[in-house]
């Protein structure tokens, strides 16, 4: 197929487009919007080498000629929201630094719902991930640990926040495809809970409902999930 490496390379240290001729009609920056509209109307699904070329006007095997694999596709649609970013000049706290991109990944993921599915270490080295992550190093100068130890808590706080919000997402999307409203389904889902608490057989799940009844307060737990990953990394021996 025109344009396939017959040997691994980045897509990143390969030309704008293969071979010679004309000045390419597309730029690298045209064809990851053009995937990443796709994927935002239609979902992630829907993004194929022909539907891209289509919404380019342009032949799908001229396609190839810019981006080899499907796989390279996804990494461009993965950096080109990543360039998303807003890089504030770090204030000196680098607990809430760190918070605040957290905050900013979970936006942009809500943005763009695909983002979590597509979320790999492989896709960790584009130039806006390269970009993200020499920000994060930074903003974490004042902690007195081996980079390789601030990665890791990097890492882990994007762990955190790609977990949360694939749950959130699944969550949305499975009551948009209900035939009944959300408020419906929950009150005969708190029904059957109470029913289940009431009998007696789970008294530390009774206990716990009483003591905390709700409703549970999602973007509190969220930050709390943050923080508790950052005060667990900080009381870890090094």
């Amino acid at each position: 197929m025109a344009g396939r490496a017959a040997e691994p390379e980045v897509i990143w240290a390969r030309p704008e487009r293969a071979g010679r001729g004309p000045r390419p009609a597309h730029s690298r920056a045209d064809i990851a919007a053009a995937a990443v509209r796709v994927a935002d109307a239609e979902g992630i699904e829907q993004v194929s080498m022909r539907h891209v070329a289509a919404d380019l006007g342009m032949g799908t095997m001229s396609l190839y000629n810019y981006v080899p694999r499907k796989e390279d596709l996804y990494e461009l649609m993965v950096d080109a929201v990543s360039g998303e970013y807003d890089y504030p000049e770090p204030s000196g706290d680098w607990r809430a630094d760190v918070l605040g991109l957290a905050h900013q990944m979970r936006a942009m993921m809500l943005r763009h719902p695909w983002l979590p599915r597509l979320m790999s270490p492989v896709y960790g080295f584009s130039p806006n991930a390269l970009t993200y992550l020499e920000y994060s190093l930074r903003c974490l100068d004042p902690l007195d640990r081996p980079y390789g130890a601030k990665m890791e808590l990097i890492a882990s706080l994007n762990g955190v926040v790609t977990t949360y919000v694939a749950n959130e997402i699944a969550t949305a999307e499975r009551t948009r495809s209900l035939p009944w409203s959300a408020e419906q389904e929950q009150a005969v889902r708190i029904g059957y809970l109470g029913a289940q608490v009431a009998s007696g057989r789970y008294p530390r799940l009774a206990a716990a409902f009483t003591e905390d009844s709700g409703p549970i307060d999602l973007e509190a737990v969220f930050d709390r999930a943050l923080r508790r990953t950052i005060e667990g990394f900080v009381a870890a021996p090094s």
